[in-house]
C-alpha cells in the first residue's frame, strides 16, 4: 500500500499528482502493482508504465488483466507515447515532458494505447493526460472524473463539491450524456440552476452550434479582458482559463477531450483562424523575467492530430514578454510581473515587438539600451554606464532615533540581554543605539566608518549590524561587513535590512543589485526569503527571523533553538491559591517556585532543573507530594489546562521547525529535551505525532473547519480574525498555519487582529490604532503574506477616507481581556438591532455611517441610542420591525 504524508504535491511522482488532483488518492486502499502480494481487491490500483517494460505480448495483456482483476474502483495504467512532430518524432515521458525517444524502442501514441487498454478490458479508458489512462469500474465515477476535467485547479471525484453553470453546460456540449448518467448531487444542481435538464441541454446545444463559427470565436477572444490578444490568436496562462467566456473554454476543452491533462503545459494558445489549440511549455515561467519556450504542443481537434514542436537544441529559441497579461490579476505573482512590464515599458524596450521575440534579438534590445534584467528587476548596466559612476554618500542613509532601533528593541524584548551582556553596534551611526543600551547599564560601545571611525571594534555578547548592509553598494565590501560583525559576535548577531513588501517607487534608479535615492544614498532592498539566504550563505549558520527585514544569528545552535521554541511559548499565569489549607500555609514560601516552575514547563522539575528541591524534599519528602499539596489550594483544571498549552506550545514549535528540518535532539536544551519527554515518551514519537498533523495543513477544508470551529475569533465567510493576545488559544493546526508567515517574515509590529485567510493559503496583519477606544476602529494599516511564494503585500489606509472598520471586536479577544464585557455588551446591543445583519454592506466607514443612518442609531460610550433628530414615525417602524423580529423596511 502506498501511504502519502506529503501535504503539498511538489514531491509526487506524475501519476501521483494527476491521481491526487483527481481525488482518486482519497481512497484508503490503494495499490502500486507488484510491489507486494496482494490477497484480496483494493480501490486503486496503480499498474504505471510497467506494460511498457514488458517484451512479450502474451505477458503484456495478463498483467493488465491481472491488475484489472484486483480493481474495485479505478486503474492507473501509462505508457511513453510517441506523438507526431515537426522534429521527427517526440515523446511524452513518465514526467509529462516532451523528450526525444530511444531509436532503439517502439512505442503506443496517444491513441493506439487506449485502443490496447479498450479492447482487453472491454471498458471505455478515460484519458487523465498524454499518455496516462483512468479505468473506471463504475460509469458514474467516470463521468464525474470526466466532468471534474473540465478545469486545470485540482478537482475531486470522491468529494462533490458546487460547480457553476457553465461547467454544466460545457461538460452537456461536449459528451452529450443522459441526465441519469450524472452523480446525484451533479442532477441536483442542473435542476437548481436550469430548471430542467432539456432547458440544460437547449443551452448547451446553442453553445456547441457556436463553436463552429469562427467570426464568434474571434470576437469573444478580441473581447476577453483575460489573455494577451495577437490579431491570429489569445493567448492565457493555465491559471486563468476558468476566467474565460464559456465559448473559449469549450474551445479550449474540446482540444483536450481526447488527451486528458496537458500537465505540463503553462501557456495555452487559442487560435482565432483554425480550429487549433497550442499548449506551450514555459518549465521557468514563474521564476524567469522572460523564460524561455522550451516545447509545445499543438491539437487540431477537428481532424483529430496533435503534433509537437521541441526548441531545447534551437540557439535563439522564443521568449515570453508582459507575463502578466497572461494571468489573471489574483495570480500570487501578478504585481510582480505587472512591475517589471511598466519598467520596461516606460524604457521602451518593449517597442519593437517583432525583434524581442527571441533570445538573441532580446538580448541584442537589452544591449542597446545599456540595461539588464535581474529577478524582476531593470537594472541599468554597470559596464555600460562609462565614466558616470554615481557618488554614494553612505553616511547620509544614517537616522537620527529617539529610541532604540527595532532589532535592538526586539533583541530586549526577547530577553536576549542578560545582567553581564555586553554590546556592540557595528556601523552605528549617530550611536543612538549603542548609547542608549549603556544607559541601561549593559557595557556597550559602537563603530562607524563615518561618525565614529576613531572607536575600536571589539568582540561582545551582542552585535547589532543594523540597516548597514543595504546601505553599501559593492557587493565584496557588503559580504565583509557581514563577515566582520560575525567575527566580533560571541553569542548572537542581529542582522537587519530594508525588505521589499511594495513597489520602492520611481523616484529610485537602478544601479548594481540595489537602487540610488535622491539623497544619492543606496539602498538593496531583499525579499525576506532573499535575505536569510544570503546571511546563511554568508556566515554558513541558520538564521532565525525576529521580524519584517530582522535575523537573529546564534554562535551555539542550542541557543538558537531555545529562542525559536520561546516564539512560540503561550501565556501562563499561575493558577491563584483559592482554599488555602494548613499544610500548603506552612510550606507556602517554599512552594511558591514549584508553582512558578511548573506554570512555566508544564511539568515537575527534573533533577537539577529546580534550585530549592533539596530544601522542598527535606521538608516535604518529594516533589510530587508537594505538588499534591499544591493542588488541594488550587484548581486543578487551571494546572491542566498548563499542561496541554505547553503541549501544543511543543507542537507549534517543531511543527515549524521541520519546515527546514527537524532539529538534532543534541541541540535542544536541556529543558525542552525534558519537556519533550514529559509530553510525548520520546522525540521519535514527538515528531512523528508532527508529521500527522502537517499532513492536514495543506488541505484548505480542514483548515476552514478547524476555523468554524474555533471557540474563539471573528469567523467571516473566508478568514478567521482574531486579536493578537489570543493567538496561542487556537487550535494547534491554527497556530501552526499563521506561524508559517510569521517564522520566516515576521508579524508586523504594531499588528492588532491576525487574519487567518481560509479560502487561500494567506495570512493577513491588521493595525488599529483604536481597538480599544473606538467602538468601530478604522484600519490603519494592513500586511498581507502569501504562504505559496511568501509574497508580502503592504496597504495604508491612513489617509483614506472610506477605510475598512472592525465589528464585533468582542469575537476577537478572550473572555479575559479587560475590555470583552464592554465589546460584548455592544456587539449584543447591535444585532438585536439589526445594524450587522449585512457584514459586507457595513464593512467599510461609509457603508456603516449609512446603516447608522437607516435605523436611526447612533453609538455613545459603547451603547446604541435612538438619533435625537431622527423622524419618530420611522423610529416607529423600526421598533414594530424589532418586536415582530423582521427585517427593517425598505
Amino acid at each position: 500500500m502506498l501511504a502519502l504524508n506529503s501535504f503539498t504535491l511538489e514531491h509526487l511522482s506524475r501519476l501521483q499528482r494527476l491521481a491526487t488532483a483527481a481525488g482518486i488518492l482519497n481512497y484508503t486502499d490503494f495499490w502500486n502493482y507488484g510491489s507486494n502480494t496482494l490477497q484480496e481487491p483494493v480501490a486503486v490500483v496503480n499498474l504505471g508504465y510497467l506494460l511498457e517494460t514488458l517484451d512479450s505480448p502474451d505477458e503484456r495483456r495478463a498483467t493488465l488483466l491481472d491488475a484489472w482483476k484486483y480493481t474495485t474502483k479505478v486503474l492507473i495504467v501509462a505508457a511513453r507515447v510517441l506523438i507526431n512532430n515537426c522534429n521527427n518524432g517526440q515523446i511524452i515521458d513518465a514526467d509529462g515532458f516532451v523528450t526525444r525517444p530511444n531509436p532503439c524502442e517502439t512505442y503506443f501514441t496517444h491513441a493506439s494505447f487506449k485502443a490496447y487498454i479498450d479492447e482487453i478490458l472491454g471498458v471505455d479508458a478515460i484519458p487523465a493526460a498524454i499518455g496516462v489512462y483512468f479505468v473506471f469500474r463504475h460509469a458514474i465515477d467516470a463521468e464525474s472524473f470526466r466532468f471534474a476535467q473540465g478545469q486545470y485547479s485540482s478537482c475531486e471525484v470522491a468529494t462533490p463539491r458546487r460547480h457553476n453553470s457553465d461547467d454544466i453546460l460545457i461538460y452537456i456540449a461536449l459528451y452529450r450524456p443522459k441526465f441519469l448518467q450524472f452523480p446525484p448531487h451533479l442532477q441536483t444542481e442542473i435542476i437548481n440552476y436550469f430548471g430542467s435538464w432539456e432547458r440544460a441541454y437547449e443551452l448547451a446545444e446553442q453553445l456547441l452550434y457556436q463553436l463552429e463559427k469562427p467570426e464568434v470565436i474571434a470576437r469573444y477572444c478580441q473581447q476577453s479582458a483575460i489573455g494577451k490578444k495577437l490579431p491570429k490568436a489569445l493567448y492565457v496562462h493555465v491559471s486563468a482559463l476558468k476566467h474565460l467566456h464559456p465559448l473559449l473554454r469549450l474551445y479550449e476543452r474540446r482540444a483536450r477531450c481526447d488527451f486528458g491533462q496537458i500537465d505540463k503545459a503553462v501557456i495555452v494558445k487559442l487560435s482565432i483562424e483554425k480550429p487549433k489549440v497550442s499548449y506551450l511549455f514555459y518549465p521557468n515561467f514563474d521564476t524567469e523575467p522572460h523564460p524561455v519556450l522550451q516545447a509545445s504542443i499543438q491539437i487540431d481537434w477537428r481532424a483529430g492530430i496533435i503534433s509537437c514542436r521541441t526548441y531545447d537544441k534551437c540557439e535563439n529559441p522564443p521568449i515570453l514578454h508582459r507575463k502578466d497579461a497572461f494571468v489573471a490579476p489574483d495570480y500570487p505573482n501578478y504585481e510582480l510581473f505587472a512591475k517589471l512590464t511598466r519598467q520596461e515599458e516606460e524604457l521602451g524596450l518593449l517597442n519593437t515587438t517583432r525583434r524581442i521575440g527571441t533570445r538573441q534579438g532580446w538580448q541584442q534590445c537589452l544591449d542597446y539600451y545599456g540595461v539588464e534584467i535581474e529577478g524582476h528587476q531593470v537594472r541599468l548596466r554597470l559596464d555600460a554606464l562609462g565614466n558616470w559612476l554615481p557618488k554614494i554618500e553612505r553616511h547620509k542613509a544614517a537616522i537620527i532615533r529617539n529610541d532604540l532601533s527595532r532589532p535592538v528593541r526586539l533583541a530586549l524584548e526577547f530577553g536576549l540581554f542578560t545582567p553581564n551582556s555586553t554590546f556592540f553596534d557595528y556601523g552605528c551611526g549617530y550611536g543612538g543605539d549603542f548609547k542608549r543600551i549603556g544607559e541601561k547599564g549593559y557595557v556597550s560601545a559602537g563603530w562607524d566608518p563615518y561618525y565614529f571611525p576613531e572607536n575600536p571594534c571589539i568582540p561582545a555578547d551582542i552585535v547589532n549590524l543594523g540597516y548597514v548592509i543595504n546601505v553599501i553598494e559593492d557587493k565584496e565590501e557588503r559580504r565583509e561587513a557581514l563577515l566582520k560583525a560575525w567575527q566580533l559576535t560571541r553569542k548572537v548577531l542581529l542582522v537587519a535590512a530594508m525588505v521589499i513588501i511594495d513597489n520602492p517607487g520611481n523616484e529610485l534608479l537602478a544601479y548594481g543589485d540595489g537602487v540610488i535615492t535622491r539623497r544619492n544614498t543606496f539602498q538593496k532592498y531583499y525579499d525576506q526569503e532573499e535575505l536569510k539566504f544570503y546571511i546563511e550563505e554568508v556566515l554558513g549558520v541558520e538564521a532565525s527571523a525576529a521580524g519584517l527585514g530582522i535575523y537573529f544569528v546564534f554562535r551555539d545552535k542550542t541557543e538558537a533553538e531555545t529562542f525559536r521554541a520561546s516564539r512560540f511559548r503561550s501565556r501562563a499565569i499561575t493558577p491563584k491559591v483559592k482554599k488555602p489549607t494548613k499544610s500548603f500555609e506552612e510550606c507556602r514560601e517554599l512552594l511558591m517556585p514549584l508553582m512558578a516552575f511548573v506554570s512555566d514547563r508544564g511539568r515537575l522539575p527534573v533533577k537539577g532543573e529546580l534550585a530549592s528541591e533539596p530544601a522542598i524534599k527535606a521538608e516535604i519528602g518529594s516533589l510530587r507530594r508537594a505538588f499534591e499539596i499544591i493542588l488541594q489550594a488550587t484548581e486543578r483544571q487551571e494546572w491542566e489546562s498548563i499542561v496541554e498549552k505547553r503541549r501544543q506550545d511543543l507542537l507549534v514549535y517543531l511543527a515549524l521547525a521541520k519546515f527546514n528540518r527537524f532539529p538534532k535532539f543534541s541541540t535542544l536544551s536541556t529543558e525542552i529535551k525534558n519537556d519533550i519527554k514529559n509530553f510525548f515518551g520520546s522525540y521519535k514519537q514527538a515528531c512523528k505525532l508532527v508529521e500527522e498533523i502537517l499532513f492536514s495543513l495543506g488541505d484548505l477544508s480542514i483548515i476552514r473547519e478547524r476555523a468554524r470551529n474555533s471557540k474563539i475569533g471573528l469567523l467571516l465567510p473566508t478568514a478567521l480574525c482574531i486579536h493578537i493576545s489570543a493567538l496561542e488559544l487556537l487550535d494547534p493546526l491554527l497556530r501552526i498555519y499563521e506561524g508559517c508567515a510569521s517564522r520566516t517574515i515576521g508579524r508586523m509590529e504594531e499588528a492588532t487582529i491576525i487574519k487567518i485567510y481560509t479560502n487561500q493559503p494567506k495570512i493577513a496583519y491588521l493595525f488599529y490604532p483604536d481597538f480599544d477606544t473606538d467602538p468601530h476602529p478604522a484600519l490603519h494599516t494592513s500586511m498581507e503574506i502569501d504562504l505559496r511564494n511568501l509574497h508580502v503585500s503592504y496597504r495604508d489606509f491612513e489617509n483614506s477616507d472610506d477605510p475598512p472598520l472592525l465589528h464585533c471586536k468582542d469575537a476577537c479577544v478572550a473572555p479575559d481581556y479587560p475590555l470583552y464585557k464592554k465589546f460584548a455588551l455592544l456587539t449584543s446591543q447591535e444585532k438585536k438591532w439589526g445594524l450587522l445583519n449585512n457584514f459586507r454592506a457595513i464593512k467599510t466607514r461609509k457603508g456603516w455611517l449609512k446603516c447608522l443612518q437607516e435605523n436611526c442609531a447612533e453609538i455613545r460610550n459603547y451603547r446604541v441610542y435612538w438619533r435625537k433628530d431622527a423622524d419618530p414615525y420611522r423610529v416607529k417602524l423600526l421598533r414594530a420591525a424589532r418586536r415582530r423580529n423582521i427585517c427593517k423596511p425598505e
